[in-house]
């Protein structure tokens, strides 16, 4: 782990004040069902979650854990948008990905539910099955479902996977790594059912094999782009349309919502173009073409955001990171304007360089993209240490490892906002919402 990482998790774990040790009232809370084409989200280290620790974690063990995964995460994305066709770059690194948000899915006849993390930069979904090795506890018993097949070597749906072996055995495998975790999969279709909808021969891999911790416990739903995605495979009933709301750090219940289709979305809402790296389809790159601190646009050279499809520059949403990365122009010209508003003695936190050790009034950002304008309040730009008084700017600069060029607006930014992603009108669109 680079020195600068080191600092930055060392820093995160006196930035307590924004996620409050309230519990859920009642188990209640946690069994409502979901209702129509919205599902319930609820954070991966939530009360409601299977996967939060049997040992009650602190506010500062649960950042530094998140946080431990980010930077890893920005090196995984760069790996993908910078991946050439002769040459995949960074294709042996030990990557950690870090979905943070989980939904309800049914699976099989009849139905066995898992909780499985949303990831909008993957395609595939993936399930432990019964007898995985290496698999955690909660399985889908594959034997136990009427409408269960294995997919061949032939089908078309194994053309798309990558890497697909086959050995003597006529069904269609493949091997992937994900994080620090390998995989061996068989590639299977069965009923998926999201809310009240059912989705029949919905295609998925069934890990067989499992190395390493990474791989999400219950597996993981790629809303990604891609032609094994959910949007894909549901384009039918959900016109390659869904939004989501996640959570703030500060909801006592960790609950936001996935909706699907395009019933029911936001009428009023402001939109950007959605544009696509040919070398990496999947992803959700936007145009950003300036930042705003205050009335000031900051001067950012216009390589700092242009979108290259050659090397994968650009900007992209993403579920799974939790702070905005900025390439190191990009950055240095937000925090030096946002410095002078100030107008404060500046002091760091480890890797958070911008902190304040006094009340400040800070000036608001906002993210000027192609027919759209994002200004972000207060709770979604600063971070408060209760501990010492803190106040620091949560951005930083991308990993000077991560070559691609590549900025990342987070989670942290995303949330209590409805992000509707638009594939038929090739848009992405932003509003407020308070997720409850």
């Amino acid at each position: 782990m680079s020195p600068p990482t080191l600092l930055l998790l060392c820093s995160l774990l006196t930035l307590l004040s924004f996620y409050p040790s309230q519990a859920y009232s009642d188990n209640h809370v946690c069994n409502l069902p979901d209702h129509g084409t919205t599902l319930k989200v609820m954070h991966i280290y939530g009360k409601c979650s299977p996967f939060k620790p049997s040992k009650s974690l602190s506010w500062e063990e649960t950042v530094f854990d998140m946080a431990r995964k980010d930077e890893n995460r920005l090196q995984y994305l760069s790996s993908l948008v910078s991946r050439r066709s002769d040459v995949p770059i960074a294709s042996a690194r030990q990557i950690i990905q870090s979905p943070t948000y989980i939904v309800r899915v049914n699976i099989g006849t009849p139905a066995q539910t898992m909780l499985m993390a949303m990831d909008t930069s993957n395609d595939e979904a993936w399930v432990p099955c019964n007898g995985c090795s290496g698999c955690s506890s909660k399985l889908f018993d594959s034997t136990k479902s009427t409408s269960y097949k294995t997919l061949g070597c032939g089908s078309a749906e194994c053309k798309q996977v990558r890497n697909p072996t086959c050995g003597g055995s006529s069904v269609c495998t493949f091997n992937q790594t994900y994080g620090v975790s390998s995989f061996s999969a068989n590639l299977t279709q069965d009923s998926v059912q999201l809310a009240r909808d059912l989705i029949p021969n919905y295609s998925f891999a069934c890990l067989g094999n499992v190395t390493g911790s990474s791989v999400p416990p219950q597996g993981l739903l790629g809303l990604g782009r891609g032609p094994l995605s959910l949007l894909s495979q549901s384009q039918s009933l959900y016109k390659s349309t869904f939004s989501y709301c996640l959570p703030s750090f500060k909801s006592p219940n960790f609950s936001g919502s996935l909706r699907l289709g395009p019933v029911a979305q936001p009428k009023k809402m402001k939109y950007t173009p959605l544009l696509k790296n040919p070398r990496r389809s999947s992803l959700y790159y936007v145009n950003l073409l300036s930042i705003r601190v205050g009335s000031k646009v900051v001067d950012i050279p216009p390589s700092a955001l242009a979108f290259n499809p050659t090397t994968g520059a650009g900007t992209i949403f993403d579920s799974g990171t939790v702070y905005t990365r900025l390439v190191t122009p990009a950055y240095e010209a937000v925090r030096n304007e946002f410095r002078r508003r100030i107008k404060a003695n500046v002091s760091s936190l480890g890797g958070f360089d911008t902190c304040y050790t006094e009340p400040i009034v800070a000036p608001t950002i906002t993210l000027q993209f192609s027919g759209m304008n994002v200004t972000l309040p207060l709770d979604n730009i600063l971070l408060h240490s209760t501990a010492g008084g803190t106040t620091c700017l949560a951005m930083a600069a991308a990993p000077d490892n991560v070559n691609s060029g590549l900025n990342v607006i987070a989670n942290l930014q995303q949330q209590n906002h409805r992000v509707l992603f638009d594939l038929p009108n090739s848009r992405l669109g932003v509003s407020r919402e308070t997720c409850t």
